[in-house]
């Protein structure tokens, strides 16, 4: 490279961190190495730090400079909250590990978002996308980056997502947050790409990482996954731990990964994977729990599977149905034996009960969650929050927070009305949910379309949902993997394939 030409690349790259969210400091110690632009996979960063080709630190720099053209500039995709800006010190570290023969993981040097309503004890905040924790920086590293760190994983910062997992009022815009904005789908622009996931997702998509990591209470990685044309796994509650990730549901909540190969998802699953103490429901996975998903790969033989095809969503959107058809002929053309399922839920009540759980864990788990950030913190409890929303106006410039009212007002989960909630939904999901259809069928797996196109993003409406299938892999805490089934237009549709708790494997 002459040196017009390395001066020409790092004018751009300081001018771009101007105009955006990267801090100029990121880019003050810039040492070019050419990279081909490409989406990069797992295994071609293996690859090419054996061979020589490139380092972390030219890697890393890569995918700097596509968050400022793409994400910060250009088509404005609002993916990123914030960028870590002791990123490049960190991958000349990783570089140095390589050099002296120490490769940590497969995630080594993989440069990975995550979702912000996940703690990092560094110098990026974790906002959950609300203005009233702008500046709020952890005391510790949550289970999920701590393990990622360890693996070697080059974390490069937040991405945007729905503002507090999407559950804080009514007739929200999924990928909309106060301190992010409106994150845009980016395969087309004024589409939206669900949530609350968004930004994880719209990230993957467009190329600004390697890997996400998402939540999902109900629908938040498989939603936008789906819409984004990417892959998106929701392991078994307890999978992965979630101490340090501001909490929706005690039952429901799980992270899990992002990728555009299921080979790259199932890489970062194994990593995230691990019994952690602060997370009783961890301890339940051990003997279920892999560190390596990627041996569960098996060629195209489905002789002796046993699919059920959920028809819940038929007649809802035609190009989806036709799509879905294709998904079964598919299967049917490997030598599994595809059965019809009609109904999976015996109670009409099931989504009321499961509302009423998460409301009554989310003000538990809002108020545990603001103690574990210290006397200094911003927020202190849900009333504290409650009042901050009132009286900022960009936070109620577009919708409420009667989720967050409905929440405060619920006696926590100790009362007997919460208990009652959670027996009907355990009880209506699983024993009476996925296992009965699964048992009477005989079953190893269910398989149904993931959504419906993405709609256009309304701030007046909010998310105008056809179709969905989350939900009974959600409330029942199971497993649930979305892998895009094709194309209505422009804009991609994933297929769901989920099953009994710990299936991940079968998956």
């Amino acid at each position: 490279m002459s040196n017009i030409e390395f001066i020409t690349v790092v004018a751009f790259l300081f001018f771009s961190c101007k105009q955006s969210n990267i801090p100029v400091e990121v880019f003050n110690q810039v040492s070019v190495q050419p990279v081909k632009d490409k989406e990069y996979s797992i295994l071609d960063l293996q690859l090419g730090y054996d061979n020589g080709d490139f380092s972390v630190e030219a890697i890393t720099q890569y995918y700097l400079k596509r968050i400022a053209e793409i994400d910060d500039s250009g088509p404005l995709l609002n993916a990123v909250i914030s960028v870590n800006p002791d990123v490049i010190k960190i991958a000349r570290a990783l570089d140095k590990e390589l050099l002296s023969g120490n490769r940590r993981s497969p995630m080594h040097g993989v440069p990975v978002l995550l979702k912000d309503n996940i703690d990092t004890h560094d110098k990026m905040p974790t906002t959950a996308g609300s203005r009233a924790l702008a500046n709020s920086f952890p005391l510790q590293d949550s289970y999920v980056a701590t393990r990622l760190r360890e693996a070697g994983a080059v974390i490069l910062g937040k991405a945007n997502l729905s503002e507090w997992a999407n559950f804080r009022g009514e007739k929200s815009s999924s990928g909309w947050s106060g301190v992010g904005g409106q994150t845009k789908n980016p395969y087309v622009l004024d589409r939206n790409p669900c949530g609350s996931s968004s930004g994880s997702a719209a990230a993957v998509a467009a190329n600004l990482c390697v890997v996400a990591i998402g939540t999902e209470t109900n629908g938040s990685i498989v939603c936008p996954s789906h819409a984004n044309g990417v892959v998106g796994i929701k392991p078994t509650v307890g999978l992965v731990s979630r101490s340090g990730i501001i909490p929706i549901s005690w039952t429901q909540d799980t992270a899990g990964p992002i990728a555009r190969s299921l080979q790259d998802a199932a890489v970062c699953l194994g990593i995230l994977t691990g019994a952690d103490p602060k997370d009783d429901k961890t301890f339940w996975s051990k003997g279920y729990a892999y560190d390596n998903y990627v041996q569960f790969f098996k060629s195209q033989d489905l002789r002796r599977m046993r699919i059920g095809y959920f028809r819940g969503a038929d007649g809802k959107d035609a190009k989806v149905d036709s799509l879905s058809k294709k998904a079964v002929a598919d299967f049917k053309a490997l030598g599994a034996n595809v059965i019809d399922v009609d109904q999976i839920f015996l109670n009409d009540e099931l989504g009321y009960n499961s509302f009423q759980v998460m409301l009554h864990e989310y003000k538990d788990g809002l108020n545990n969650y603001f103690k574990s950030l210290g006397p200094d913190a911003a927020v202190k409890n849900l009333e504290e929050l409650i009042a901050f929303n009132k009286s900022d106006e960009v936070e109620m410039s577009f919708y409420g927070q009667e989720y967050l009212e409905m929440a405060a007002s619920k006696e926590g989960m100790k009362s007997k009305e919460y208990l009652e909630h959670l027996e009907i939904a355990n009880k209506g999901s699983r024993i009476n949910g996925i296992d009965r259809v699964m048992d009477a069928l005989d079953l190893d797996a269910i398989i149904a379309p993931t959504g419906s196109p993405a709609w256009k993003t309304n701030h007046d409406k909010g998310d105008t949902f056809t179709l969905g299938s989350s939900s009974a892999a959600a409330i029942a805490g199971y497993p649930n993997i979305t892998i895009p089934m094709g194309y209505v237009g422009e804009l991609p549709v994933g297929l769901s394939i989920f099953g009994r708790k710990w299936s991940e494997g079968l998956l």
